[in-house]
């Protein structure tokens, strides 16, 4: 028996930002050899049994919706001439068909916003619903146009504290680094592959509270809310160990130094035991950059965006949990990224 081939789906609705989309999963579809499936929600479908037969604006309103799919399916097929495309007229709101189609989807890609009356938000309610509880891939297509358009040749990874592998071999790749490195082949670009690490300095060592964990590494000032922010997103920071009050200047600020160049080496081993892993997977050989950064997740990923094709991060999916599944570094990233974002499940 074959193997199924997933479409990549995407949402549309009129807007600018859907037509975007769509220009963006037509040529994913096209890469990857995939079918697209369009899909537009029509809520008032739902209730078309409480609608009298002789409401006049009935025929329009799906008249409506039969050109956006018609319109959006034309361009897709100029846009990737051979790709197949297949339609689909959802009677129900946007979130829950798009979420519907995307358990049977390679991928789900939306706009940044809709035409609704909160089309000017940084990112649109659809957008951020399907990010937060896919069970698939989800591509947000925003930023600059260079970005949009694959201008920059180069797709970029946020690389996680938890993806480290065990001592003895590498691990198989996570889900989120598989995808960017897919991607980075189909497009035969580059990798960059990022990891955020933060050393507390000499000013952190003698606040109240500081004391290390047991065992050293990650604690003191501001490690929990980066830590809990990366958890849900692919991308942390590490925290060096407060040493104990009372202690002279100079040797705290020698003792910070070498916590960071340890961090600096820590981060820059990661990288290459994560992406090391992806290599005897046996996935096709990409060229990679690695860059350990000191400073938040969320300034990592937001600077290495402006160059980006697409950014790509991780998202823990909880079992039993059916609310918003997303981290605050996330959030960031899918509000002000220069790029298309894309969250990818890991379980």
């Amino acid at each position: 028996m074959g193997t199924v081939e997933l479409p990549v789906v995407v949402g549309v609705d009129g807007s600018d930002a859907a037509s975007d989309a769509l220009d963006w999963a037509a040529e994913m579809a096209g890469r990857r050899g995939l079918p697209l499936r369009v899909v537009h929600a029509s809520l008032w479908e739902r209730y078309e049994g409480y609608v009298p037969g002789t409401a006049a604006d009935r025929p329009a309103e799906r008249l409506h919706s039969e050109a956006v799919l018609a319109a959006a399916a034309e361009r897709a097929g100029r846009r990737v001439p051979a790709l197949k495309v297949m339609t689909d007229l959802a009677a129900d709101d946007a979130v829950t068909a798009l979420l519907r189609a995307g358990k049977s989807a390679e991928a789900l890609v939306v706009g940044s916003r809709g035409r609704g009356e909160f089309a000017s938000l940084l990112l649109g309610s659809v957008g951020l619903g399907i990010a937060a509880r896919a069970q698939c891939p989800v591509v947000v297509v925003r930023g600059r146009p260079e970005n949009v358009r694959g201008a920059m040749n180069r797709v970029v990874v946020g690389i996680a504290e938890r993806e480290r592998p065990g001592e003895q071999e590498p691990a198989p790749p996570s889900a989120a680094v598989a995808f960017a490195l897919r991607e980075a082949r189909l497009r035969g670009v580059e990798l960059e592959a990022v990891h955020a690490w933060r050393c507390a300095g000499p000013e952190d060592h003698a606040r109240p509270g500081n004391h290390a964990r047991p065992g050293g590494g990650r604690g003191g000032h501001g490690a929990h809310e980066e830590q809990g922010a990366s958890e849900a997103q692919g991308m942390s920071a590490t925290q060096g160990a407060p040493e104990t009050q009372g202690g002279r200047a100079t040797q705290g600020t020698h003792e910070a130094q070498s916590a960071s160049e340890a961090h600096e080496r820590r981060a820059a081993a990661l990288l290459d035991e994560t992406l090391g892993g992806a290599t005897a997977a046996g996935l096709p050989p990409v060229p990679v950059a690695h860059r350990p950064v000191e400073g938040s997740a969320r300034k990592a990923l937001l600077d290495a965006s402006a160059h980006a094709d697409l950014l790509v991060v991780g998202a823990r999916r909880r079992q039993g949990h059916f609310g918003m599944q997303l981290g605050l570094v996330n959030h960031a990233v899918l509000h002000h990224a220069k790029c298309p974002v894309a969250v990818v499940p890991v379980s």
